[in-house]
């Protein structure tokens, strides 16, 4: 796995295969994830799809709500509102720390 991909903060260091297992999941599971766009691991060279620490994590969180047996649908859904938190509190951060 010395052929890590640098993509923004993310390195794509585990194969397939070993972020099905560090997950808890079957590749396939994985595979589908990616497809249904509620987790986008980076790709090598040759396609293969490489799993960041990140994407590992973000793959534990998708298991968690799916355990609440919440769909596809809503956990995209979920996931897009987090994002939208997340960031509005990064600016509501950066305007506290800002003085008038």
């Amino acid at each position: 796995m010395s052929n890590s991909v640098r993509h923004g903060e993310r390195v794509a260091v585990y194969v397939i295969s070993v972020a099905a297992e560090l997950s808890g999941m079957h590749p396939q599971t994985l595979r589908q994830y990616d497809r249904a766009g509620l987790v986008s691991p980076n790709r090598s060279a040759g396609r293969s799809r490489l799993y960041s620490v990140a994407d590992v994590e973000a793959l534990l969180h998708i298991q968690e709500l799916a355990s609440l047996v919440i769909n596809l649908a809503g956990i995209r859904k979920i996931l897009e509102l987090e994002n939208v938190v997340a960031t509005l509190e990064a600016k509501v951060a950066e305007l506290g720390g800002k003085k008038r």
